[in-house]
């Protein structure tokens, strides 16, 4: 079997574009992978215009491992989050060529299931105006989707320090959430890498009270001596990952102790074959798994592949029952979450199509989506 041809569509939503690709196959066998490339959609459809001729046509898809190796090595360039997202959606779908071909669940050729469900937790729900009482209501219509457990970010804008009045505003939103949620729903604290140490650790302890699960991305990523710094001052377990994009570049959280928990994202880190590798090393350091997703159908699906299949995962984040409905329509198949997990996907492959007249009916948009704007809670992005 010979891939003979990668053909991409870009899908337009309100905040992100979503990039899908079909590898196709000489034996008639098509796979489907995703990325979403948060303001960078062009340069992944630039690599790819270079990299799929150089690279990947006529490469056996079950080779999987020699392919990624030649896309890292031969173009003689140091990854970064472009190439790393578009080897992954190219080895994604190689996955589901092979899955296809055998007959097979993804999950089955990563192993096996470890698992017979997957926790899963909601994102992009708190789309409201930025008050304690909206968010509070926002987050019972989580629970009457399913949901056991929550993100937020209610940090509003904020960047290296918050002023008193938005801390408290800050504490008074958090504290709604968990009245309006209950003691036994997790909630997990996004901080988007906005802070510097003190402020982390000092919103960490004012959080406290409300028991999450976790603070996430609490100071920038380039700078590890400072996620140790807030690691080691605070007792809610620290989470980051999402914007690290090699093995390399988590070997120092590892060996740092830095983080109680990684959240490598499957479509901008090589794919499903190297997260699998990483959550390993992470294994070795006692580390938990929650991958980053804020793809569509088709990176959730490898996203549950993945978890059904690995034993430090933790829990599983997912964005498109809050999304526009095309999101989920542009590629059916996923199951749905119930009472706070997701059953085992249903293969053969990743066991989800696109379905290329949803995606043609809502083309690419040109936004930019700025996590540091007023507002940028709404998911509304600037277009151009």
């Amino acid at each position: 079997m010979k891939i003979v041809d990668v053909k991409t569509y870009v899908m337009g939503t309100a905040w992100r574009n979503l990039t899908f690709v079909h590898v196709i196959t000489d034996e008639g066998i098509t796979g489907v992978g995703e990325v979403r490339m948060l303001n960078h959609t062009d340069a992944l459809l630039g690599y790819f215009a270079e990299a799929v001729p150089n690279h990947v046509l006529g490469t056996d898809p079950f080779n999987v491992e020699d392919l990624v190796h030649r896309m890292l090595r031969n173009d003689y360039a140091r990854p970064d989050y472009v190439i790393m997202s578009g080897i992954a959606a190219i080895e994604i779908a190689c996955w589901d060529i092979m899955g296809k071909a055998l007959n097979q669940p993804v999950y089955k050729l990563l192993g096996g299931a470890v698992r017979d469900k997957i926790k899963a937790y909601a994102n992009g729900w708190y789309t409201v105006e930025r008050t304690p009482e909206a968010f509070a209501e926002a987050a019972r219509k989580v629970l009457e989707r399913g949901y056991r457990a929550l993100k937020l970010d209610p940090f509003g804008h904020g960047f290296y320090e918050l002023e008193r009045e938005e801390k408290r505003r800050v504490v008074a939103i958090v504290e709604a959430v968990r009245d309006a949620v209950g003691p036994e729903v997790e909630i997990l604290i996004e901080m988007h890498g906005r802070f510097n140490p003190a402020t982390a650790i000092e919103m960490a302890h004012l959080l406290e009270p409300y028991a999450p699960s976790w603070i996430e991305e609490p100071v920038p990523p380039e700078n590890l001596a400072a996620l140790k710094k807030v690691a080691e001052r605070v007792t809610i377990p620290v989470a980051t990952g999402e914007r690290i994009h090699t093995r390399f570049d988590f070997r120092e959280i590892f060996e740092r102790q830095a983080a109680d928990i990684i959240q490598p994202d499957i479509t901008h880190i090589g794919g499903l074959l190297e997260t699998k590798k990483i959550a390993a090393w992470a294994d070795a350091y006692y580390i938990l798994v929650a991958p980053h997703n804020v793809c569509g159908p088709v990176g959730t699906a490898a996203n549950l592949h993945f978890a059904a299949s690995t034993t430090n995962f933790k829990i599983q984040e997912h964005f498109n029952d809050f999304a526009e409905a095309h999101v989920k329509a542009a590629a059916p198949g996923n199951p749905e979450v119930v009472d706070g997990y997701f059953p085992l996907p249903q293969g053969p492959g990743l066991g989800v199509e696109l379905d290329l007249d949803v995606i043609q009916a809502h083309p690419r948009r040109r936004i930019f989506f700025n996590l540091f704007a007023e507002n940028w809670h709404r998911r509304q992005a600037t277009v151009e």
